[in-house]
């Protein structure tokens, strides 16, 4: 499990920062979404699937899907 808890945690690290450092408001929100799936990895490598569970449909849906959802109302299709 450690090399593969490595990866993970690595992966979430990249791209939080991809997140963090990109100019493109869609492509934040994208790399954001996929941080939170590696939080989520994180969380069932760790043994909670329950807290795996909510991450995935709170941080990785419903938030993605508010932000995009704001982006279209403010005006912004792409980057």
């Amino acid at each position: 499990m450690g090399y593969i808890y490595l990866a993970v945690v690595l992966f979430t690290g990249f791209t939080a920062a991809i997140a963090v450092f990109s100019r493109g408001r869609v492509s934040s929100v994208v790399a954001l979404a996929l941080a939170s799936v590696g939080l989520t990895a994180s969380f069932y490598l760790l043994q909670a699937p329950d807290v795996a569970m909510a991450e995935a449909v709170i941080s990785a849906g419903l938030s993605t899907a508010l932000f995009l959802f704001a982006l279209r109302k403010m005006g912004i299709r792409g980057d």
